[in-house]
């Protein structure tokens, strides 16, 4: 089978949990042309693309992904809010046959070269079993259908018909996103297991409880590290699901101050597939843990 272990996005240049001058060079310490995304892929082999939520994505920008990174790195996207938050989209309008065209067409350059890993299809909480929702859901599936897909349903109603849910998404095939984080009573209910032999889908959000729903700044939600051993069960439940399926993606949405990176890097060591490429040694220097798990780059200003 195939393991793809990496972080929910790649850039992250502003705010408290930024991760420049911890992951990447702070802005005075870079060289011309340093390329974060070449930089990210060199130490990972996917990466879960967060921008074309926010705004249909852009053949020109998909085809440059690919030319920036190694052919063997996968990106998984995530579908445009527009088709799963319509409450919070900047376009109230239905959604059209225009918008699926302009989504596939966006990124169309990744799957042409092989490196689409999977599509994202993320619902908010509020988005609860009933039968429109599970309308929806089916056209959504039909309609998007030609790729591998990932569902994340947040809602609990989703897991108190579990056997239904399971039905529809195997229509297509598709993978029922297991997520950890902070579980409340409304939350799903999962147990790290695969749905579907052809791919299996990870997210980890972290479990900020106190932060989930309140916060000064919505990166605050995300300030969490797992650490070893918290990670441990975690790996434990992931190499049990290799045998299961043909391809596994884990990513870690905990973004905030690089610890993504941190937790991407200790699960790679504890799952025997270590990260080769140098670190920074501001991330070791942050995150102890990786002490002895990974060779240091020289100061960042050098790079």
């Amino acid at each position: 089978m195939d393991l793809r272990i990496g972080t929910s996005g790649w850039h992250y240049p502003d705010g408290r949990g930024t991760w420049d001058g911890i992951f990447y060079p702070g802005p005075g310490d870079r060289q011309r042309g340093f390329d974060e995304l070449a930089f990210y892929a060199e130490r990972f082999n996917t990466v879960e693309v967060n921008s074309t939520f926010y705004g249909q994505p852009r053949p020109a920008v998909s085809l440059g992904w690919v030319r920036r990174t190694p052919p063997h790195f996968e990106f998984s996207v995530k579908l445009f809010q527009k088709f799963t938050h319509p409450a919070t989209a900047a376009d109230a309008s239905p959604v059209s046959r225009a918008d699926v065209d302009a989504f596939k067409a966006g990124i169309e350059p990744l799957a042409a070269a092989g490196r689409l890993g999977a599509l994202l299809v993320q619902f908010p909480s509020r988005f609860h079993d009933t039968p429109e929702a599970r309308e929806y859901l089916a056209w959504l599936l039909r309609t998007f259908g030609a790729y591998p897909l990932a569902v994340e349903l947040r809602h609990r109603s989703w897991s108190d018909t579990r056997q239904e849910t399971e039905h529809l998404l195997a229509t297509v095939d598709a993978a029922w996103v297991q997520i950890d984080e902070p579980k409340f009573e409304s939350s799903i209910r999962q147990d790290l297991a695969p749905n579907s032999p052809r791919l299996m889908y990870v997210r980890m959000h972290g479990r900020n409880a106190a932060q989930w729903w309140t916060h000064e700044q919505a990166e605050d939600r995300y300030n969490y590290l797992y650490g070893e051993k918290e990670l441990a069960p975690i790996v434990e439940k992931l190499r049990a699901a290799r045998a299961q399926v043909r391809k596994l993606y884990l990513y870690m949405n905990n973004h905030f101050a690089a610890q993504a990176v941190a937790d991407a890097t200790m699960v790679r060591h504890l799952i025997g597939q270590p990260v080769t490429a140098r670190m920074p040694g501001e991330l070791v220097a942050r995150y102890p843990m990786l002490e002895g798990k990974v060779a240091i780059l020289p100061p960042a200003r050098l790079l």
